[in-house]
């Protein structure tokens, strides 16, 4: 059985979760700017990041991160809450387990999505965090995605697992 099949066999079991965030850096190595809405672009990624202009079909085109694993990370670092544009992820959710999201495709609004690989932390959390801040991340650093359908998505909007091929139409 393939890995997609396997996590798809609990995957679709997944409550919705909730996008509660949203940022783009319009250069590399620059701070997040935050956004109530943006165009996902297929095979590209969100419009106004610096991705959005590179490989296309990159495995990395948007970040997710959940508040969920947000929290565990400041509990890591010693401290009561953690902005998300520190974490350098373009999108946090809430209320799914991302986890179970890794190889699965998952409309958030009018976009859908493909996890990927796990979206590990870079050497800058140790600068943002503190030390420990890489090891605080290990394992809760989110997922890396590709945009499959082009599409808007807002604060607020549902994260939906697709379970078959008839959910991409």
């Amino acid at each position: 059985m393939s890995l997609h099949r396997l996590f798809l066999r609990y995957a679709i079991t997944l409550p919705s979760g909730t996008l509660k965030w949203i940022g783009v850096r319009p250069e590399k190595k620059q701070p997040l700017i935050a956004l109530d809405k943006v165009m996902a672009i297929k095979h590209k990624g969100l419009e106004g990041d610096h991705r959005c202009i590179k490989t296309p079909d990159s495995a990395r085109q948007v970040t997710l991160i959940s508040e969920e694993f947000i929290q565990q990370i400041a509990h890591y670092c010693n401290k009561s809450s953690i902005a998300p544009a520190l974490l350098r992820r373009n999108l946090v959710v809430s209320g799914i387990n991302l986890n179970a999201l890794r190889y699965q495709q998952f409309r958030i609004g009018d976009a859908i999505f493909e996890a990927s690989a796990l979206c590990h932390p870079c050497s800058r959390m140790e600068a943002v965090l503190g030390h420990g801040g890489v090891s605080a991340m290990l394992g809760h650093g989110g997922l890396c995605c590709k945009i499959i359908k082009s599409g808007e998505i807002k604060l607020g909007d549902s994260v939906d697992v697709l379970n078959t091929q008839q959910d991409l139409f």
